[in-house]
Formats: C-alpha cells, sequence, structure tokens
C-alpha cells in the first residue's frame, strides 16, 4: 500500500516552525503499519525536517503560472513515477482537481481548517464538486465537518465524510512536579485571544504573589507588549520544548476569539495534566472533556476563571483530558 502525502505549498515541515498540519502529518505517519511505504511532499526552505521520508519538491519558475500549480504538477512528476495507491492532500482543496486528472489514485482530502475559508471549498458547487471527485473528505473536528455541509444533505454523503481527531501520546503525569505557572501558547495576536490573557494576567499576578507565567509564540505582524516581574515571553520555541513545559504547567489559557477548527494547544495541554481553560468556539470543545469554559470573552471573565481555578486544587485535577 504506498500512500503519497502532499502537503500545502509553503508548507514548512521541519522542526523550525513546523505548522499544525506537518505535526500531525509526522505524528500520524510514524505510527501508521504503512509507515514505511509512506512518502511526504512539501515545499520549504528549511534543511531540517520532521522525519526522513520526506521529499522536498523542486519548481521550475514559468511565467504566467502561480506558484500552487507549479507546486502539484512537480508534485504529479513524482508520483508519475511512484503510482500511488492512495494521495492524501492536506488542507488545499483547490489541489484535488488537478490531481484527480492526472493520477488514478484513490484520493483522501483533509481539513485542517474551516472549509468554507478556503479556496476551492467555499461555495456549494465546489464542495460538491469535491465530494464527486474524491474517495475520502476527512475533518478534524465535528465543527469542521458540520461547516462542509452547510446547504448539503448530510445523508447523501455520510459514507465518504469522517472526522478524525488529533491525538497526543499516553503520558505519566506527575502532579508533584506541577509549579504554580499558567501558559498562553500560540500567535501572540488579537484572535488568539492574547490581549484578553495579557490584561487578565497581570492582574492575577498582582493578586498571587507566589504564582507566575509563561507564553510561547510569537506575532511579527501585531505588537501587544505585557510586562511583570513574574511573566517570561519566550518567543518561538520547539514542539518537543513546548510539551516539556507544559509537564511542569498548572493552568493553561486558549482563549482565541476565531472559530478555532480544532485546537492543538488546548489538547496537548490536557494530555499534561493541565487545567485548561478555553473560549467556546468552533472545535475547541471537542479537545478536551473537561474544559473551563469562557462564554463571556473579557478580561473580567478570564480572570474569574483563572482564580477559580487557583483557589480549587481539587477541581484543578479534574479537569484532565481524558480524550484519545
Amino acid at each position: 500500500m504506498k500512500i503519497s502525502i502532499l502537503l500545502p505549498y509553503k508548507e514548512n515541515f521541519s522542526p523550525n516552525y513546523p505548522g499544525a498540519v506537518s505535526l500531525f502529518v509526522k505524528d500520524t505517519s510514524l505510527i501508521s503499519k504503512y509507515k514505511s511505504s509512506i512518502k511526504i511532499y512539501g515545499n520549504t526552505n528549511y534543511k531540517k525536517k520532521l522525519s526522513s521520508n520526506y521529499i522536498n519538491v523542486k519548481m521550475d519558475k514559468k511565467l504566467f503560472q502561480g506558484n500552487n500549480i507549479l507546486y502539484v504538477k512537480s508534485f504529479l512528476k513524482h508520483e508519475k513515477k511512484r503510482n500511488s495507491d492512495i494521495i492524501e492532500i492536506h488542507n488545499r482543496p483547490k489541489y484535488l482537481e488537478l490531481v484527480k486528472k492526472n493520477s488514478k489514485a484513490k484520493i483522501f482530502l483533509y481539513f485542517h481548517n474551516d472549509p468554507l475559508s478556503m479556496s476551492g471549498s467555499k461555495t456549494t458547487i465546489e464542495r460538491i464538486n469535491l465530494l464527486n471527485n474524491s474517495d475520502k473528505i476527512i475533518f478534524n473536528s465535528n465543527w469542521s465537518k458540520k461547516r462542509f455541509l452547510t446547504d448539503l444533505n448530510n445523508q447523501d454523503y455520510e459514507d465518504k465524510l469522517i472526522t478524525i481527531y488529533q491525538s497526543a501520546p499516553k503520558t505519566k503525569i506527575n502532579f508533584n512536579k506541577k509549579e504554580k505557572l499558567i501558559s498562553f501558547i500560540g500567535k501572540l495576536n488579537i484572535a488568539k485571544g492574547y490581549d484578553l490573557f495579557g490584561t487578565s494576567i497581570v492582574k492575577i499576578l498582582n493578586k498571587h504573589k507566589d504564582w507566575k507565567a509563561v507564553v510561547i509564540g510569537d506575532e511579527p505582524r501585531e505588537k501587544i507588549l505585557f510586562k511583570h516581574k513574574n511573566l517570561k515571553i519566550l518567543g518561538f520555541k520547539s514542539h518537543k520544548y513546548i510539551l516539556n513545559v507544559l509537564k511542569k504547567v498548572n493552568i493553561a489559557v486558549v482563549c482565541s476569539r476565531w472559530e478555532e477548527p480544532f485546537g492543538r494547544v488546548s489538547l496537548e495541554a490536557c494530555s499534561r495534566g493541565c487545567a485548561t481553560i478555553i473560549s467556546n468556539k468552533g472545535g475547541l470543545p471537542e479537545t478536551t472533556k473537561h474544559p473551563v469554559i469562557i462564554e463571556d470573552l473579557t478580561t473580567n471573565s478570564m480572570t474569574k476563571k483563572i482564580n477559580y481555578l487557583i483557589k480549587n486544587k481539587k477541581k484543578k485535577k479534574k479537569k484532565i483530558n481524558t480524550k484519545k
């Protein structure tokens, strides 16, 4: 069973600034029973790669042709020699038509974002064409699947659509090593709610002087600055580094304003025994069975939720993810 995985153009399949798609593909391909026959195709300028079965697609630039088209055509040159049984297209519905015309392989399309926000799946007609030209369409949350089915009849396509959640490996949690530490991990922008977190965490650290906070992430397009002697802002860090930090974190905050298709950070925080505060956006509630949900995204509401968890130790221990 030969499987070819096509990443989005410019997706960094590298320890240096990997995207959520890359991390998902790396994790699943390494544990697949077909791992010896999986090849991952992408385009990145980084030298280090997440796994040895990755092939960097080289492109010959041509006038009046977009990079995405050139990228898919270059991939198809590899595919013509390989003759795969299955081609997985990740997060780029626009690629499907060209791949379908030039390959006899079964085609699986993975959505990692909101289908209604993506080129090639925004309209009802586009989504019907995707259904007719693919063998399976896979979503990372039921929320994303529901969005895809907007104005469509679910019963007509039930056998072709499936939700496969992202997962985190089982980890032994030593609660004795947990610190009085609160985390925010992700893009430091308004869409992720970093402005709310920052304003709230300064108030929390002023009140609870034996607690600390750590922020991991960056955002070159927005400058939202917060300072406190017990607040560390570390910038971008590797995925491995983040997982190790989460083992020490007591309370994790994932307060997105935008509709998160899933929410890998909240999943991994729960898997490391963190009491996890989330907003009720998109697929975030599907990442854990025991969240503390902020219904009203305000600084006051967030401050109350964090205070509640600091004061209620028993409640914190119950807020551990059990999703597999």
